[in-house]
């Protein structure tokens, strides 16, 4: 074989192998490594985007229509590589002009840190985000957020809560309805040209769109917060309360008006807020002793059993005794044979024992009274149960069963003027408002319905009442006595021509499961209205180291918001058969 044919053959040889090899790792490529390369060209031509819901938005009604409390509003967080800044000097001077007070603390620093992302300015509005932009400052990024805004500022703060840096509500409404208000994140997955610029076709396209959450409408008045707000805040000045708390409801379908405490908060501000603790809506979460204001309840349970009516009699003698124990009045003087009416004038601890003796049949608080007060307070008007009222931090708050060793004679006769029970305020004034509504329970609510997508208001159904607490005689009867004892030493105050009554109360403080001396919870708790009621109104403020008795430091609270309340629903007095 000559030369020329042994390089020939080395030639074919040698390519055989290279082809072999080509073929190999062919093979190797779009066999073995398949799904491998199909996983990364998917990677990097296919290209997932979340796309993030619109958190529903939350209103007031004013004059019957929706406010909006609670506002999105698109910002910009300004950022920073510094390994990519080539002016710091420039950027620091632009940020520090155009962003004012939103520009970070020590900026120039930051700018030429190592780290490379660097947090230059907060909550910069559009307006300010494209003055940024137009001067191409090297280096400097734009992330847009969205964030709650609070156009009436602290208004109603506890009762709406506020979102925090997750973006996940919390307390108010925004904790207790998160889901409903945060709304589902869609989903855009497309495959991409070079540009990264989505094509229309592929079956790996998906579009899922997002479901931007509910627009809330609460049955808060706007008008009647911010008055109940404001007076609260007068008064507390006025008489030396450092805490304080006010609920306003409708009776006869249990929604609520207004919900206002002290020390209160701006939503907009939570996070610079120094005690937690006033993020809570002290009307649903701290539970309390009320004090005679549940005079009202006993009453009103001794006429529905028919054991009392406003005319009976009882021997009065400043004192009864109760087991072990001595029961005191806190008036004293009004003694001899005298009314229920008057008993619950003078706001006298001994008659509402002797209507819990009675309630047994006898002249003691026996186990059968006992079961009586607690299926009345408890099972009927609800104290001690959660109302499941729309606001996150809601407490049960306690009702000793007969059943449990505590629960004995002495402390049920406690019980039957508001001490040894620590209900909350929304369950006293939910149960309150079955007394003087003609007998029927309503749970409390404040949810009055949604902003739909067309923009218009969707009221949701009619509250129905959940159950029968009291008769409607018993109800006329109660509400008639009710008003007379504030009428007895307090119709003056009032306007002329309308019904109006409440019961004050006073309750000393538990600390560490002990009574203090020296310091008090005032209660006020009452309704007013024209032919009906159409208010139910509890105040209760307190202060450490200060007594607060109801009568002179709750009651012209109450007195204010009700003769305000009269004037803003424009109710006409009563006729003269009517009075």
């Amino acid at each position: 074989m000559n030369t020329s044919h042994k390089r020939i053959l080395t030639l074919k040889i040698v390519l055989f192998f290279v082809m072999a090899i080509f073929v190999v790792r062919l093979f190797y490529i779009q066999i073995i490594q398949h799904d491998n390369y199909v996983a990364q060209a998917s990677q990097e031509q296919v290209k997932k985007l979340v796309v993030p819901a619109k958190r529903g938005e939350i209103y007031a009604l004013s004059d019957g229509q929706p406010v909006k409390l609670v506002m999105n509003e698109t910002v910009f967080t300004v950022f920073a590589d510094p390994s990519e800044v080539t002016e710091p000097d420039a950027v620091a001077k632009a940020v520090k002009e155009i962003a004012g007070g939103s520009a970070v603390e020590n900026l120039s620093e930051k700018i030429r840190e190592t780290n490379r992302y660097q947090v230059l300015a907060k909550s910069v509005s559009r307006q300010q985000a494209q003055l940024l932009k137009k001067k191409n400052l090297k280096g400097v990024g734009f992330q847009e957020i969205v964030q709650r805004v609070y156009p009436e500022g602290k208004l109603a703060g506890q009762s709406l809560g506020f979102v925090n840096n997750e973006g996940r509500g919390q307390y108010g409404v925004e904790g207790y309805m998160d889901k409903q208000l945060a709304g589902k994140d869609g989903i855009l997955q497309s495959v991409t040209d070079v540009r990264n610029v989505p094509l229309t076709i592929g079956e790996n396209n998906v579009r899922q769109p997002a479901v931007d959450g509910t627009n809330i409408v609460l049955t808060i008045d706007r008008n009647i917060q911010s008055y109940t707000e404001r007076a609260l805040s007068r008064w507390a000045r006025k008489i030396g309360a450092t805490n304080g708390s006010i609920i306003v409801m409708d009776p006869q379908n249990g929604q609520v008006l207004s919900m206002a405490n002290i020390p209160n908060y701006n939503p907009a501000d939570y996070s610079n807020v120094p005690n937690a603790s006033v993020y809570n809506n002290a009307v649903v979460s701290a539970p309390y002793e009320p004090g005679s204001v549940i005079k009202t309840f006993t009453v009103a349970t001794g006429i529905d059993r028919g054991v009392i009516n406003a005319n009976s009699t009882y021997v009065n003698t400043d004192s009864i005794q109760v087991a072990d124990r001595t029961i005191h009045n806190a008036s004293r003087g009004q003694t001899g044979t005298i009314t229920m009416q008057h008993a619950l004038n003078w706001s006298l601890n001994t008659g509402m024992v002797t209507i819990g003796e009675r309630l047994g049949n006898g002249s003691e608080i026996n186990l059968n009274a006992r079961k009586t007060i607690y299926d009345y307070l408890h099972n009927k008007f609800r104290l001690g149960e959660k109302t499941g009222i729309e606001l996150a931090g809601e407490e049960q708050g306690k009702i000793i069963s007969p059943d449990n060793v505590q629960g004995n004679a002495v402390r049920y006769s406690n019980m039957t003027f508001g001490q040894g029970m620590n209900p909350t305020m929304v369950q006293v004034a939910a149960g309150f408002s079955s007394i003087v509504n003609g007998g029927e329970y309503y749970k409390p609510t404040v949810i009055a319905g949604e902003i739909d997508k067309d923009g218009d208001f969707k009221p949701k159904e009619p509250p129905k009442p959940t159950h029968r607490t009291i008769s409607k005689s018993a109800s006329k009867q109660a509400k008639q006595m009710i008003h007379n004892a504030r009428a007895a030493f307090y119709s003056r105050v009032d306007k002329p021509g309308y019904d109006i009554g409440g019961k004050t109360g006073t309750s000393e403080t538990l600390i560490n499961g002990r009574y203090t001396d020296n310091q008090t919870v005032g209660t006020y708790l009452g309704y007013g209205g024209d032919s009906i009621p159409r208010y139910v109104i509890m105040v209760q403020v307190s202060a450490s180291g200060r007594y607060f008795g109801g009568n002179t430091e709750v009651l012209p609270i109450f007195t204010d918001i009700s003769n305000w309340m009269i004037d803003y629903k424009k109710l006409q007095p009563k006729g003269e058969s009517e009075r």
